[in-house]
């Protein structure tokens, strides 16, 4: 609480607080306490520590289901991400986003800071999705996937795919794809530039972070090891490796 009042950092609070500068309702506070800072009075010294402390941070994993538009609101009444949440008590935010018909992994938090390192161009995060396309994909289009097409008047960057199975009719085909951008709609329009038709589209990792078995229109917080994962400095090589992702 009072590190989070702006009073001083935790290890320096921890340090008041051994010393006995610290009273919650008149009585001298001890490490570990609790206390509730819109009805307890706290003092450090003579100064009594007033403001409100800031809300607690969360990093969650949502598998966002198809039909769910990625906001916390529509004035048409749709479906949103915000109708999968109701029950965590901060308000958190999706960290960039998934179209209404695309499925799967979906970062929410209320660190602001956090969420531009994920979504920001330079940090290349790596993002990778499960695509069900019609026709079957040659290896021409494979080609023109991986060294980039011109969508919105502008090139993508180099991406990986990998064909994880063919129907036998050769009518439609699973492929994964890994990119590092972030732009609108951008795997859709990436195969629709070769041709190609999605007719599934699911995220199903960021970052290194797997969706795994998260059941759709369920979430789960991150843990830590996730976090700073997710939090790391961008990887200075640019070759990446799609086999190591999965």
């Amino acid at each position: 609480m009072l590190a989070d009042c702006g009073v001083a950092s935790r290890r320096k609070s921890e340090e008041m607080i051994a010393a006995g500068r610290v009273r919650v309702n008149g009585k001298v506070a001890q490490i570990g306490d609790k206390v509730d800072p819109r009805r307890d009075k706290v003092y450090v010294g003579k100064r009594r520590v007033t403001g409100t402390a800031k809300p607690k941070v969360r990093y969650i994993m949502l598998n966002k289901p198809r039909g769910v538009l990625t906001t916390m609101s529509d004035e048409r009444g749709r479906k949103c991400v915000a109708d999968l949440i109701k029950d965590i008590d901060v308000r958190l935010y999706p960290v960039g986003r998934l179209d209404r018909d695309s499925e799967g992994m979906l970062l929410m938090t209320n660190d602001g800071e956090f969420a531009n390192h994920v979504m920001h161009p330079k940090k290349h995060v790596n993002k990778v999705y499960r695509v069900t396309v019609r026709p079957n994909i040659n290896d021409e289009q494979v080609a023109k996937l991986e060294s980039g097409v011109v969508i919105d008047g502008r090139k993508t960057a180099p991406a990986q795919v990998r064909v994880v199975s063919r129907d036998k009719d050769n009518e439609r085909c699973i492929l994964e794809i890994v990119i590092r951008e972030g732009r609108n709609r951008q795997i859709r329009k990436m195969c629709d530039a070769v041709g190609l038709e999605v007719a599934r589209l699911k995220r199903i990792a960021i970052g290194g972070v797997k969706l795994g078995k998260l059941r759709s229109g369920m979430y789960r917080d991150l843990t830590d090891i996730e976090v700073r994962k997710l939090s790391a400095d961008p990887n200075p090589n640019p070759d990446f490796d799609i086999n190591e992702l999965m």
